[in-house]
């Protein structure tokens, strides 16, 4: 029987050491360690900081006025783990085999075993065991050794190793290397070494510590003892020094089982008859949890703290992923994601105006410091959608927490500053059917259809952004109005451009169309496409994949996974058969948009088919790039998948509602979600859906469309 809560080397997709150092990563939001080997370095070992990148100029043939100015690139730091081993001769021990390792989901701590051998095939066993503190930033690594053939003295010495170089790659979605770096390092004491690393264009600095519990950093030991050596690592805070080490290995150990207890009472998961997949959901979400910062001035980068991957960058990822997860599993953690977008509103502001727009506010499409960092707009700064994106996040935070304190702080003036973009970006045209509000040259979510004219989806977000902006104006404080400058007239034009923005319709298919020209273009000759050559971004111009009718990923389905009212279910399904035949889900956030609505269709095959990609497609390695870090939304959208795929969970009209999907393939389904402070258990077997009250007042929700007052036992 597997167990829910580990992962081993036995269930994971293969061996190759940059893939098993992203899959065992360990992390707490701030900082991130790859699970390399600890007495080799290389390029993909390292520690990752959340938020500490690097900037060097963008350097384009042909400039513009507004363009992206700089690259941020996420700097992976010396390796927290390495060791240096020699004997007592001098004799080093340079080579390593990973023979063992063993996550453990609900404590955070990492067992691993590794085989050492020098050059004379001396060898021995090293057993490293690795936790990270929770409300610390401090690092647990025990090293304990034995014998295999070489059984004298050993010379042990804790180093902060440098990181290789790397070679540069042609992937945009894998990081640049920087060599930008300056280095310091202070022997604070014979038992602890700091090393600060200073940025020389972003002027930021980080500062790195190991301590030995011991009498030094370089201690001799015997073997026949079967030695055990503990050390400390640290991580400070962005640009503020270290503070003293205070924890030892237990302690950390033990902030880390409290944190993992306290996120397992909100989120376990369990399918009954399919352990694995149930050891999959927790992996995702357990990676999810070490990824999302939690000081309201970082956020959840495309791979997380597990790799380096697409320069560590933030996008609209978080709000659509992500974020529902801690919105109803972790409030606070939630409103911390939050407040990072509400941190870059002036950086956000100023991008606004730079794209001519002289009101309101446009979020960076991909950052960490809030400026742009996208070199290529048509797939990026174009994609607009990430306000509204930004703007529903709040909404649904809102509808599931009632934070009041957080609407007159932060989020009524995110959406606010939102809306008012859209007010300016947007332009009015008379057509044969009428005045219509439209907004041209924009990219949706499918990257594979660039700067075209109203985009279903930007417009479908668009529409709910101003509505959303007009609803909260009538529950903020009205302080915050006046401090605002919101007018009354102001709120009404909201309504009033919402209600006329255009949604494009395909007549010939009576379908919603992705884009204005999407329908005039020929369809990709997927027939003739090898399967090697996909993903199509890696081996065809961007101008011959625009030209063809060809998704990315989903697009306008997505719109109708987050407006479930707007289509009756006979549109739904033909949208649905239309597009899933041109996307290609190059994209790992498309399979579970496609398993919700499949869902929602009732085409359980298919729900559970795109399901099972997407909550094991690191573990199996779908996309072939784990190794560059794991592909955290996806993560997300498999927990999305699970709760408002399958259990059909949707907040309509301020109600809670469920509606049960359960895969034939499974016996049982059970969740939990936390709701306006009360503490919900969902169970869904092949007969019925039931929501239990664990904790807090009693609520009234729809279960498959009967209203229920539910209470606690």
């Amino acid at each position: 029987m597997t167990n829910t809560y580990q992962l081993t080397l036995a269930d994971i997709a293969s061996q190759e050491a940059a893939y098993v150092e992203t899959i065992f990563s360990l992390a707490n939001g701030h900082l991130g360690l790859r699970a390399s080997d600890p007495v080799m370095t290389s390029a993909t070992a390292g520690t990752i900081v959340n938020g500490f990148y690097e900037t060097r100029p963008i350097v384009y043939g042909e400039a513009a006025v507004g363009y992206a100015k700089n690259h941020q690139t996420i700097v992976n730091l010396p390796d927290l783990r390495h060791i240096h081993v020699q004997t007592a001769t001098g004799d080093v021990f340079r080579a390593s085999e990973r023979q063992a390792t063993t996550l453990n989901l609900a404590t955070g701590q990492l067992t691993e075993q590794f085989e050492l051998r020098t050059a004379a095939d001396q060898r021995i066993r090293l057993t490293l065991t690795s936790v990270v503190g929770q409300t610390t930033n401090e690092i647990g690594l025990r090293y304990q050794f034995e014998a295999i053939n070489y059984t004298g003295q050993l010379q042990v010495t804790k180093t902060l190793a440098a990181i290789d170089g790397d070679e540069a790659s042609d992937d945009p979605r894998k990081a640049r290397q920087v060599t930008s770096l300056n280095f310091a390092t202070a022997q604070v004491s014979p038992r602890q070494t700091n090393v600060t690393i200073t940025t020389q264009t972003s002027h930021k600095a980080i500062t790195l510590g190991v301590l030995a519990m011991g009498e030094a950093l370089t201690q001799t030991i015997e073997l026949a003892d079967k030695p055990v050596l503990d050390y400390i690592g640290a991580v400070s805070v962005i640009d503020q020094p270290l503070p003293a080490m205070v924890g030892d290995f237990a302690t950390i150990a033990a902030d880390s089982a409290q944190y993992w207890r306290k996120v397992w009472a909100n989120s376990a998961i369990t399918i009954e008859g399919d352990d694995q997949l149930t050891q999959a959901l927790h992996y995702n979400l357990f990676q999810l949890n070490q990824a999302a910062g939690r000081d309201g001035v970082t956020n959840i980068a495309a791979k997380g703290l597990s790799g380096t991957g697409y320069e560590g960058h933030y996008f609209w990822d978080t709000e659509m992923y992500m974020l529902p997860y801690f919105i109803y599993t972790q409030p606070e953690l939630a409103r911390q994601l939050l407040a990072y977008r509400y941190s870059i509103l002036p950086q956000a502001r100023k991008r606004a105006k730079a794209l001519g727009v002289a009101q309101g506010a446009l979020f960076a499409w991909r950052t960490i410091n809030g400026e742009e960092a996208s070199a290529y707009y048509p797939a990026g700064t174009a994609q607009y959608h990430i306000n509204a994106d930004i703007a529903y996040a709040v909404g649904t935070y809102m509808d599931v927490t009632d934070d009041r304190d957080f609407l007159n702080q932060m989020g009524f003036e995110i959406v606010l500053e939102t809306a008012r973009f859209w007010a300016q970006f947007g332009s009015y045209r008379e057509t044969q059917a009428g005045r219509r509000f439209e907004f041209f040259d924009v990219t949706g979510p499918d990257e594979y259809t660039a700067i075209v004219n109203n985009n279903y989806y930007t417009n479908r977000m668009a529409k709910h952004n101003l509505m959303l902006a007009q609803q909260l104006a009538r529950l903020v404080d009205p302080a915050v109005l006046r401090r605002l400058n919101v007018l009354d007239s102001e709120v009404q034009a909201f309504g009033q451009i919402a209600d006329d923005i255009y949604l494009p319709y395909n007549q010939e298919h009576q379908i919603n169309a992705q884009d204005d020209s999407f329908f005039d273009k020929p369809v990709w000759p997927f027939e003739s496409t090898p399967k090697s050559h996909y993903p199509l971004l890696l081996h065809y111009h961007p101008l011959t994949i625009y030209r063809h009718q060809v998704a990315k990923q989903a697009d306008t389905i997505l719109a109708e996974y987050l407006f479930p009212a707007d289509t009756d279910q006979d549109q739904l399904l033909r949208e649905y058969r239309y597009y899933e035949q041109i996307t290609t889900h190059d994209s790992s956030l498309s399979r579970s948009v496609f398993s919700m609505v499949a869902s929602r269709l009732n085409q359980m095959d298919a729900a559970y088919h795109f399901f099972m990609d997407t909550a094991q497609m690191d573990l199996v390695d779908l996309q072939g790039n784990a190794a560059d870090g794991l592909h955290l939304a996806n993560l997300g959208g498999s927990w999305l998948a699970l709760t408002t795929g399958f259990a059909g969970m949707h907040i309509v009209n301020g109600q809670l509602q469920f509606t049960g999907h359960l895969p034939a393939a499974w016996s049982k389904l059970t969740f939990r979600v936390r709701y306006q402070n009360r503490l919900l258990q969902v169970e869904i077997d092949q007969q019925q859906l039931a929501v239990v009250l664990l904790e807090g007042d009693a609520l009234t929700i729809t279960i498959d469309g009967e209203i229920q007052t539910i209470r606690q036992a």
